[in-house]
Protein backbone atom coordinates (compact mmCIF):
# COMPACT_ATOMS: atom_id res chain seq x y z
CA UNK A 1 0.00 0.00 0.00
CA UNK A 2 1.18 3.66 -0.85
CA UNK A 3 2.64 4.93 2.49
CA UNK A 4 -0.27 7.82 2.10
CA UNK A 5 -2.26 6.82 4.95
CA UNK A 6 -2.00 8.75 7.98
CA UNK A 7 -2.02 5.89 10.84
CA UNK A 8 -2.91 7.38 14.05
CA UNK A 9 -1.62 4.96 17.10
CA UNK A 10 -2.95 5.58 20.65
CA UNK A 11 -0.96 4.81 23.64
CA UNK A 12 -2.72 5.01 26.92
CA UNK A 13 -0.63 5.39 29.86
CA UNK A 14 -1.24 4.66 33.79
CA UNK A 15 1.56 4.63 35.74
CA UNK A 16 4.08 2.68 33.12
CA UNK A 17 7.29 4.94 33.09
CA UNK A 18 9.27 2.06 33.27
CA UNK A 19 8.01 0.27 29.85
CA UNK A 20 6.24 3.75 27.79
CA UNK A 21 9.95 4.50 26.02
CA UNK A 22 10.05 1.12 24.81
CA UNK A 23 6.67 0.77 23.90
CA UNK A 24 7.44 4.11 22.10
CA UNK A 25 10.43 3.02 20.41
CA UNK A 26 8.96 0.31 18.99
CA UNK A 27 5.98 2.54 17.42
CA UNK A 28 8.77 4.66 15.58
CA UNK A 29 11.01 1.66 14.55
CA UNK A 30 7.78 0.57 12.10
CA UNK A 31 9.09 0.00 8.87
CA UNK A 32 5.54 1.91 7.36
CA UNK A 33 4.96 5.55 7.45
CA UNK A 34 3.58 8.30 8.18
CA UNK A 35 2.78 7.49 11.73
CA UNK A 36 0.73 10.17 14.16
CA UNK A 37 1.31 9.06 18.02
CA UNK A 38 -0.73 9.97 20.54
CA UNK A 39 -0.31 9.12 24.66
CA UNK A 40 -3.00 9.75 26.67
CA UNK A 41 -1.89 9.64 30.46
CA UNK A 42 -4.44 8.37 32.40
CA UNK A 43 -3.65 10.22 35.41
CA UNK A 44 -0.23 8.85 36.07
CA UNK A 45 1.70 9.58 39.49
CA UNK A 46 5.31 8.35 38.25
CA UNK A 47 7.10 9.64 35.10
CA UNK A 48 5.51 8.53 32.64
CA UNK A 49 4.61 11.86 31.64
CA UNK A 50 8.77 13.08 31.70
CA UNK A 51 9.07 9.78 29.68
CA UNK A 52 6.59 10.99 26.68
CA UNK A 53 8.13 14.40 26.72
CA UNK A 54 11.55 13.37 26.34
CA UNK A 55 10.16 12.07 22.59
CA UNK A 56 9.59 15.73 21.28
CA UNK A 57 7.30 16.45 18.97
CA UNK A 58 6.92 13.07 17.59
CA UNK A 59 4.87 12.06 20.47
CA UNK A 60 1.19 14.36 21.14
CA UNK A 61 1.16 14.18 25.39
CA UNK A 62 -2.01 14.62 26.72
CA UNK A 63 -3.08 14.27 30.67
CA UNK A 64 -6.52 13.24 31.79
CA UNK A 65 -7.89 13.16 35.50
CA UNK A 66 -7.85 8.82 35.85
CA UNK A 67 -10.93 7.76 34.25
CA UNK A 68 -10.27 3.80 33.01
CA UNK A 69 -8.27 3.00 29.88
CA UNK A 70 -11.58 3.23 27.70
CA UNK A 71 -11.61 6.71 28.66
CA UNK A 72 -8.13 7.43 27.41
CA UNK A 73 -8.54 5.14 24.21
CA UNK A 74 -11.98 7.19 23.49
CA UNK A 75 -9.70 10.91 24.14
CA UNK A 76 -7.04 9.43 21.93
CA UNK A 77 -9.56 8.48 19.14
CA UNK A 78 -11.19 12.27 19.65
CA UNK A 79 -7.71 14.03 18.62
CA UNK A 80 -6.27 11.46 16.27
CA UNK A 81 -6.64 12.47 12.42
CA UNK A 82 -5.70 9.17 11.09
CA UNK A 83 -7.00 7.06 8.56
CA UNK A 84 -6.69 3.98 10.28
CA UNK A 85 -6.40 3.58 13.96
CA UNK A 86 -3.92 1.30 16.18
CA UNK A 87 -3.72 0.73 19.77
CA UNK A 88 -0.27 -0.06 21.79
CA UNK A 89 -0.51 -0.68 25.69
CA UNK A 90 2.24 0.92 27.40
CA UNK A 91 3.60 -2.01 28.67
CA UNK A 92 3.47 -4.21 24.71
CA UNK A 93 5.88 -4.06 21.72
CA UNK A 94 5.29 -4.04 18.55
CA UNK A 95 7.16 -6.17 15.88
CA UNK A 96 8.86 -3.80 13.18
CA UNK A 97 6.96 -4.83 10.35
CA UNK A 98 3.40 -4.97 12.02
CA UNK A 99 1.63 -2.04 10.25
CA UNK A 100 3.55 -2.62 6.85
CA UNK A 101 1.81 -6.28 6.95
CA UNK A 102 -1.36 -4.86 8.19
CA UNK A 103 -1.91 -2.18 5.71
CA UNK A 104 -0.56 -4.77 2.99
CA UNK A 105 -3.78 -6.93 3.82
CA UNK A 106 -5.62 -4.06 3.32
CA UNK A 107 -4.42 -3.34 -0.20
CA UNK A 108 -5.10 -6.90 -1.01
CA UNK A 109 -8.78 -6.71 0.28
CA UNK A 110 -9.94 -3.35 0.44
CA UNK A 111 -13.23 -4.78 1.68
CA UNK A 112 -11.74 -5.49 5.31
CA UNK A 113 -12.65 -3.40 8.08
CA UNK A 114 -10.35 -4.83 10.62
CA UNK A 115 -6.84 -6.70 10.48
CA UNK A 116 -5.47 -8.59 13.73
CA UNK A 117 -2.37 -10.55 14.20
CA UNK A 118 -0.46 -13.43 16.09
CA UNK A 119 1.06 -11.95 19.56
CA UNK A 120 3.83 -13.78 21.66
CA UNK A 121 4.11 -13.51 25.61
CA UNK A 122 7.16 -12.63 27.16
CA UNK A 123 8.01 -12.23 31.01
CA UNK A 124 9.07 -9.15 31.50
CA UNK A 125 13.40 -9.01 32.13
CA UNK A 126 13.11 -6.92 35.28
CA UNK A 127 10.47 -9.64 37.37
CA UNK A 128 12.28 -11.00 40.09
CA UNK A 129 13.00 -15.24 40.08
CA UNK A 130 9.95 -15.83 42.56
CA UNK A 131 7.74 -14.22 40.34
CA UNK A 132 9.30 -15.21 37.38
CA UNK A 133 8.29 -18.83 38.45
CA UNK A 134 4.95 -18.32 38.82
CA UNK A 135 4.41 -16.89 35.61
CA UNK A 136 3.53 -18.85 32.00
CA UNK A 137 6.07 -17.94 29.29
CA UNK A 138 5.09 -19.56 26.15
CA UNK A 139 7.08 -18.79 22.97
CA UNK A 140 4.07 -20.01 20.88
CA UNK A 141 2.31 -17.74 19.01
CA UNK A 142 -1.64 -16.79 19.74
CA UNK A 143 -4.16 -15.36 17.84
CA UNK A 144 -3.93 -11.65 19.02
CA UNK A 145 -7.37 -10.75 20.26
CA UNK A 146 -6.06 -7.46 22.45
CA UNK A 147 -5.98 -4.00 21.42
CA UNK A 148 -1.98 -4.00 20.57
CA UNK A 149 -2.77 -6.66 17.63
CA UNK A 150 -5.39 -4.58 15.59
CA UNK A 151 -5.38 -2.01 13.12
CA UNK A 152 -8.55 -0.19 12.02
CA UNK A 153 -10.18 1.69 9.21
CA UNK A 154 -11.41 5.14 10.72
CA UNK A 155 -14.68 4.98 9.82
CA UNK A 156 -15.00 1.29 10.90
CA UNK A 157 -14.21 2.07 13.81
CA UNK A 158 -17.04 4.70 14.19
CA UNK A 159 -18.94 2.28 13.04
CA UNK A 160 -18.74 0.26 16.32
CA UNK A 161 -17.95 3.23 18.46
CA UNK A 162 -16.30 4.07 21.38
CA UNK A 163 -14.98 1.75 24.62
CA UNK A 164 -17.46 1.63 27.58
CA UNK A 165 -16.22 3.41 30.18
CA UNK A 166 -18.04 1.42 33.10
CA UNK A 167 -15.87 -1.54 32.37
CA UNK A 168 -12.26 -1.67 34.46
CA UNK A 169 -11.25 -4.34 32.43
CA UNK A 170 -13.11 -6.08 29.65
CA UNK A 171 -13.89 -3.22 27.84
CA UNK A 172 -12.08 -4.60 24.55
CA UNK A 173 -13.56 -8.20 24.87
CA UNK A 174 -16.90 -5.73 24.90
CA UNK A 175 -16.16 -3.73 21.43
CA UNK A 176 -14.93 -7.25 20.07
CA UNK A 177 -18.26 -8.66 20.67
CA UNK A 178 -20.19 -5.58 19.02
CA UNK A 179 -17.50 -5.77 16.02
CA UNK A 180 -19.41 -9.24 15.50
CA UNK A 181 -22.45 -8.45 16.03
CA UNK A 182 -22.61 -6.05 13.40
CA UNK A 183 -20.70 -8.52 10.85
CA UNK A 184 -17.63 -6.19 9.92
CA UNK A 185 -14.76 -7.90 7.74
CA UNK A 186 -11.71 -8.96 9.87
CA UNK A 187 -9.06 -10.83 9.09
CA UNK A 188 -6.30 -12.76 11.62
CA UNK A 189 -2.56 -12.56 10.13
CA UNK A 190 -0.65 -15.44 10.32
CA UNK A 191 2.38 -13.05 11.27
CA UNK A 192 3.28 -12.34 14.47
CA UNK A 193 2.77 -8.29 15.34
CA UNK A 194 3.07 -7.25 19.11
CA UNK A 195 4.46 -8.85 22.20
CA UNK A 196 2.81 -9.00 25.75
CA UNK A 197 4.94 -7.91 28.29
CA UNK A 198 3.85 -10.48 31.73
CA UNK A 199 5.20 -8.40 34.63
CA UNK A 200 3.78 -7.77 38.44
CA UNK A 201 1.18 -5.17 37.69
CA UNK A 202 -0.96 -6.80 34.47
CA UNK A 203 -4.02 -5.43 34.68
CA UNK A 204 -5.55 -8.64 34.38
CA UNK A 205 -3.77 -9.45 37.79
CA UNK A 206 -4.06 -6.19 39.48
CA UNK A 207 -8.05 -5.80 39.23
CA UNK A 208 -9.18 -9.46 39.44
CA UNK A 209 -11.95 -8.77 41.16
CA UNK A 210 -13.81 -7.38 37.63
CA UNK A 211 -13.40 -10.77 36.37
CA UNK A 212 -16.96 -10.92 36.52
CA UNK A 213 -17.45 -8.13 33.65
CA UNK A 214 -16.94 -10.68 31.14
CA UNK A 215 -20.23 -12.40 32.18
CA UNK A 216 -22.09 -9.52 32.57
CA UNK A 217 -20.96 -8.04 28.90
CA UNK A 218 -22.00 -11.90 26.95
CA UNK A 219 -25.43 -11.51 29.01
CA UNK A 220 -25.66 -7.92 27.26
CA UNK A 221 -24.77 -9.05 24.06
CA UNK A 222 -27.18 -11.66 24.24
CA UNK A 223 -29.57 -9.39 25.29
CA UNK A 224 -29.50 -6.76 22.13
CA UNK A 225 -29.54 -9.87 19.60
CA UNK A 226 -32.45 -11.20 21.12
CA UNK A 227 -34.18 -7.75 21.32
CA UNK A 228 -33.23 -7.67 17.53
CA UNK A 229 -35.66 -10.42 17.28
Amino acid sequence: MSNSFLVSVIIPVYNCEKYLAEAIESVLAQTYQPLEIIVIDDGSTDGSAEVAKRFGTTVQYCFQANSGTAAARNRGIELAKGDFFAFLDADDLWIEDKLTNQMAAFTNNPNLDVVYGQVQQFISPDLGENLKAKLEDSPKLVPGHIPSALLIKRDSLFQVGLFETQWRLAEFASWQIRVTELGLQTMMLPNLVAKRRLHETNKGIKQREYQTEYVQILKASLDRRRAKG
